[in-house]
């Protein structure tokens, strides 16, 4: 169903699903922090929670709270509802289903008793009055309470996590985000213990308990009376939504029964036989158990769901909506290409799923179309030891391994610093890759700044290890520019973004050619093009004949990588490309 704008329900769905959940995520975020102050003092804790309640009291912070409160779960309830079957979902659907069910049932007596009863009866719902509820007059309350904070934590915990595993920030920022997944929950528990304790203390002092209950407001039996009321009225109201869903999901059954039926068929011979329009593919793969990749956990996020969809059933699908084509316009898809969480078709077609099921999440987004497999011109870099075999010998293992360690620490970093990207680390040498996305301009001027790092990088090695190191490590670094086929290759856990090709070929055996030029670095003259490198007396210019090559190539050599010529800048080399 289109609506204006190009947005269709799928994804105005999708949108207020999202925003819902972060809106909830952010109020238990700055609730868990502000109980993580008791670690500090109880007055602490009062001074946070009148800036909590400054955000989330106001009348924008309670239409806006309140109604992602109503609506999330509504909208996660749709969702389970339309799902053609329950067959194949991960563990982590089911712990979040499991942890979204518990948390109305936890927190509903909580909210009745704190804001609720505030705006009807003007009650002082101060930390020290729930402290003293919750950690004096009923310890069985506030241990159901830390409970609930571990369960509300780890149901929105889930969420994020999918949500932002997509973006291409997610890698660097996940080790600080799950330290935070880790240690707010508990602080906060250990805040409220540390509050609960204060209190209690504070309970002994001579007329401390008669003054604080001065300022309570608070209204006697009438209170508990409302608070039970409201807590039973709800339950009913949570178990009747229970009934009107299961009694929603037969009556949606039925619904799909009389459409017909439908087989989605896949390229190993595997067949789905099912309801016509009654399930996506994404979830008729997960049905009959085929591999299928979706990082996104079908959310339309990712597109590492995609399929080529053929037969005559493929015409009969809707067009994609603006989210759907925002995705297929970001990977550049050809026609034909559908996401298959998005799809529901509604006549026989035939699937073929576009990526392995293992691709990673980094592959997911950003980078997504060399993923699937495509030419590209780039710059190839191979650096490898010299002698490493002849100064091995005569250490122990660990000795062996701990140097190689250090070695490929430091050539990473120095890869990671100019932009490029570690393709793999080969016995005791280094791949590298750059301008994948950049381009091979600027991929060739990265992997030359890559090279003088590595250089800089190896001194530096030396110097600190000349202790334990009977001669300097050695270095040679070849790099090349040309076409190479990039994409997500390998099986399982080994699956990565690489690239093969004559191109990769040749970088390789320019840095074997290192050798017979006695330099440390030897670049093809299509490189030194790119990169504007100028000729100084640090460069010379050679031929050079590569195994299965039947021309010479010409190559610009450099004793020293890290020296300033090295780096490139606006000129062309002599002859270069010509």
């Amino acid at each position: 169903m289109a609506i204006a704008g190009g947005m269709r329900a799928e994804e105005i769905y999708g949108r207020a699903k999202l925003a819902s959940g972060l809106i909830l995520f952010l109020f238990l975020l700055t609730h868990l922090s502000n109980h993580a102050l008791g670690l500090v003092s109880l007055q602490a804790m009062e001074t946070g929670a009148v800036l909590f309640k400054l955000l989330w009291r106001s009348w924008p912070g309670t239409v806006v709270l309140y109604t992602a409160a109503l609506l999330h779960p509504l909208l996660a309830l749709f969702a389970w509802l339309r799902r053609g079957h329950y067959r194949g979902i991960p563990w982590q659907g089911w712990t979040q289903l499991g942890l979204g069910l518990c948390i109305p049932l936890l927190v509903v007596e909580h909210v009745l008793g704190t804001r609720i009863a505030d705006e009807v009866f003007g009650l002082n719902d101060s930390y020290a009055y729930v402290l003293i509820v919750m950690f004096v007059q009923s310890p069985r309350t506030g241990l159901l309470q830390n409970l609930l904070i571990l369960i509300a934590w780890g149901h929105g915990c889930i969420g994020v996590y999918y949500w932002l595993r997509l973006k291409p920030m997610f890698e660097r920022a996940w080790p600080f985000l799950y330290a935070l997944a880790l240690l707010l929950p508990m602080l906060a528990m250990l805040g409220f213990l540390s509050g609960g304790r204060e209190v209690a203390g504070l309970m002994q002092q001579p007329d401390w308990l008669d003054r604080f209950r001065a300022t309570l407001n608070y209204p006697g039996p009438v209170a508990v009376e409302f608070v039970g009321r409201g807590t039973e009225i709800s339950y009913q109201v949570m178990a009747g939504l229970l009934a009107a869903a299961l009694v929603a999901r037969l009556l949606i059954a039925a619904n799909q029964r009389r459409r017909g039926r439908l087989t989605i068929s896949y390229p190993d011979g595997r067949r789905y036989r099912g309801l016509s329009g009654g399930i996506s593919v994404l979830e008729a793969s997960r049905a009959i158990g085929y591999p299928h990749a979706s990082v996104c956990g079908g959310q339309g996020r990712c597109s590492t769901c995609r399929v080529r969809v053929i037969g005559p059933g493929a015409a009969a699908l809707p067009p994609p909506d603006s989210a759907e084509q925002k995705v297929l316009d970001r990977i550049h898809a050809a026609p034909g290409v559908r996401l298959a969480c998005q799809i529901r078709p509604t006549e026989d077609i035939s699937v073929m799923p576009l990526l392995p099921a293992g691709v990673p999440p980094r592959l997911a987004y950003g980078a997504v179309s060399a993923a699937q497999g495509a030419e590209r011109r780039i710059a190839i870099l191979f650096a490898d030891l010299r002698g490493f075999t002849r100064l091995s010998e005569g250490r122990l293992p660990y000795d062996v391994v701990f140097l190689l360690n250090q070695y490929f620490k430091a050539m990473g970093e120095a890869v990671e610093a100019a932009g490029g990207r570690i393709d793999k680390f080969i016995g005791d040498g280094v791949m590298a890759l750059f301008g994948i996305e950049e381009g091979p301009d600027e991929g060739c001027r990265r992997a030359l700044d890559a090279a003088r790092r590595m250089s800089a990088a190896l001194a530096q090695l030396n110097a600190a290890m000349q202790t334990d190191l009977d001669q300097s490590l050695k270095l040679g670094i070849g790099i090349h520019c040309g076409p190479a086929i990039v994409g997500a290759m390998g099986h399982g856990s080994a699956l990565h973004l690489t690239a093969v090709g004559d191109a990769v070929n040749t970088a390789s055996r320019l840095e074997s050619a290192t050798k017979d030029f006695q330099a440390e670095l030897v670049i093809s003259a299509e490189v030194a093009e790119r990169a504007g490198v100028t000729i100084t007396n640090d460069w010379r210019e050679e031929t050079v004949h590569l195994r299965g090559k039947s021309e010479m190539l010409r190559v610009l050599v450099a004793e020293r990588a890290k020296t300033r010529a090295a780096a490139g800048s606006s000129q062309r080399p002599r002859g270069a490309g010509d």
